[in-house]
């Protein structure tokens, strides 16, 4: 078999020894000793010659010319260690010519060096150049130092696309990473957004149904579902004074929170109402007599409402309020005259007519000869309603119109207030949620079951505030003895007891008396309202009470009155 050292090929192909300068490879001759490039000379000085022996010869391929190949080449024995020296080999074994010579170290003998014979030179070998400084070339091999790349063939010269490709990989990766996280936070962001936008339209279409605004679902029955229970109202009252002709008109301007409505409850001077002394009186003279505190106080002991203040407008700041929100415009039930003999009317008769402030103050305290006090309140209601129309809804705004007009208001009911009561009534207006109410009256200035029933129970809500801890039960009173004297006795016995009065006006005579209650907490209150008019307990029963009264009384004609 062949041996690695002396290889014996009969159809050996020539080996390759080099490359010329063009990168073509140069291959041995005919004769020539292989050449091993690789094959590592031991270093002088560390156990042998590599002199000795006259027959050794050795190639050099950095010479010139080449050197005729030695017969025996000591070599290391094993990886690379002598054990004669420290000689570093890398392994290799070289070629030799008999496979069956022994190896073993040469003995470290000086000799002279021997000069090899020069050889012909071989056909277009390729020169070497010479090594850099400090680079290890075989024979000359330096433990201490790096391989030169250039110099061995079998160390691989590194791929210079590889931190390229090393690059750009950690660049894919790191970019499809960002590409799935923003796809992550866009992801993320959409739901988000769909869950706000059904928040939004959820909260919406709640909003929407409460405040009544979806066509077929609100409307009137979900105003009257609301007015079946407790409501809130915001009620001030209006004395009109007319300073050239003398009287006042006086209306009521609620504000229903509830059901967002406004109403302006017209109140004839002839309505009966109790005076600071308890006795009774009408409402033009009380308030002439005790002034806007007396009278407020006696219309909420009438109607059971609670006034929180009273504007007093006189007739020179009401034709400045219509200049101020510029004119307004009114549907006439009439001609109002001029002032001037043979002047043409100073308002016509007309839908939508325009008024100026002293148009508007003219049509507002127009009564006509014959005419009753229900047609000339009419006519100031509805200047009122206009001119709510033309008021800014704005609170500051409305509350800077008032302060414009300079004018002296009561204390219970400061600017500001008054501002913000009349720009919630102004956006009632502008939409047409408002509405003119006229409280009639009987003859004798008391009101009617009525009345009681649409205007006291259904607009101002008498019955539905409770009233306050201490305050004054109400008495209603009604007249059924036949005797007219039978009213004024039994408010004498209720002022004196400390009850409020309320004249309930007449009825048909009956024989005997009723003391009625409506809440089973005004049961004791009855009863204690039937000692004091000297009525037995069993005239007290449970029903509906008038709805401007907490307990009221039908006087019979048991019903003592003295003498």
């Amino acid at each position: 078999m062949n041996d690695r050292q002396n290889p014996y090929d009969p159809y050996q192909q020539p080996q390759i020894i080099g490359y010329d300068e063009y990168g073509q490879p140069v291959y041995q001759q005919q004769g020539q000793q292989q050449y091993d490039p690789y094959q590592q000379q031991p270093q002088q000085g560390y156990g042998y010659d590599p002199y000795a022996g006259a027959q050794q010869q050795q190639y050099d391929p950095y010479a010139a010319q080449p050197t005729q190949q030695q017969q025996a080449q000591p070599a290391q024995q094993g990886y690379g260690y002598d054990d004669s020296g420290y000689g570093y080999d890398t392994g290799r074994q070289p070629a030799v010519d008999d496979s069956t010579q022994q190896w073993s170290a040469p003995e470290a003998v000086p000799a002279a060096p021997v000069a090899a014979a020069p050889a012909p030179p071989v056909p277009e070998q390729r020169r070497e150049p010479e090594p850099a400084p400090g680079t290890a070339v075989p024979g000359q091999r330096r433990g201490d130092r790096d391989h030169g790349t250039e110099q061995f063939s079998f160390i691989e010269e590194p791929d210079e696309d590889s931190e390229d490709v090393i690059d750009w990989l950690k660049f894919t990766e790191s970019r499809s990473e960002r590409r799935e996280e923003a796809r992550r936070r866009g992801h993320n962001r959409m739901v988000a957004l769909i869950v706000v936008v059904a928040l939004v339209v959820v909260g919406g279409a709640g909003y929407l149904w409460f405040a009544g605004k979806i066509p077929g679902v609100s409307g009137s029955d979900e105003q009257n579902a609301t007015a079946t229970g407790p409501q809130k109202r915001d009620v001030i009252v209006v004395h009109l004074h007319n300073t050239k002709k003398g009287g006042t008109s006086t209306a009521l301007l609620v504000d229903n929170v509830t059901t967002e409505q406004g109403t302006t409850v017209l109140l004839p001077n002839s309505l009966a109402v109790a005076s600071e002394d308890g006795s009774t009186t009408t409402l033009g003279k009380s308030v002439d007599d005790d002034g806007s505190s007396g009278t407020r106080e006696a219309i909420d002991t009438l109607l059971g409402t609670s006034i929180s203040g009273t504007w007093r407008l006189d007739t020179p700041y009401l034709e400045n309020l219509v200049e101020l929100v510029g004119n307004i415009e009114v549907d006439t039930d009439t001609d109002v005259p001029d002032a001037k003999k043979g002047a043409s009317p100073l308002v016509n008769k007309g839908e939508a007519q325009t008024l100026s402030g002293p148009m508007a103050v003219a049509y507002a305290t127009y009564q006509g000869p014959g005419e009753p006090e229900a047609k000339q309140l009419t006519r100031f209601g509805e200047v009122m309603r206009s001119v709510l129309r033309k008021l800014s809804e704005d609170p500051k705004a409305a509350t800077i119109t008032i302060e414009t007009l300079a004018q002296i208001l009561d204390p219970s009911l400061p600017e500001q207030d008054l501002g913000a009561s009349l720009a919630k009534l102004a956006g009632h207006a502008k939409v047409g949620d408002y509405k003119t109410e006229l409280l009639p009256v009987q003859s004798d200035g008391t009101m009617t079951e009525k009345a009681t029933e649409s205007v006291v129970k259904d607009v101002l809500g008498g019955k539905v505030k409770a009233p306050d801890q201490g305050a004054a039960v109400r008495v209603g009173i009604k007249n059924a003895t036949g005797n007219a004297k039978g009213t004024e006795h039994a408010r004498i016995q209720l002022v004196n007891g400390g009850y409020a009065f309320v004249d309930g006006g007449k009825a048909d005579a009956a024989a005997s008396s009723e003391v009625v209650y409506g809440a089973a907490e005004d049961k004791a209150k009855a009863i204690e309202v039937a000692k004091t008019l000297g009525l037995p307990e069993s005239s007290v029963k449970k029903g509906e009470p008038a709805a401007n009264a907490d307990v009221s009384v039908a006087l019979g004609q048991n019903y003592k009155i003295p003498e």
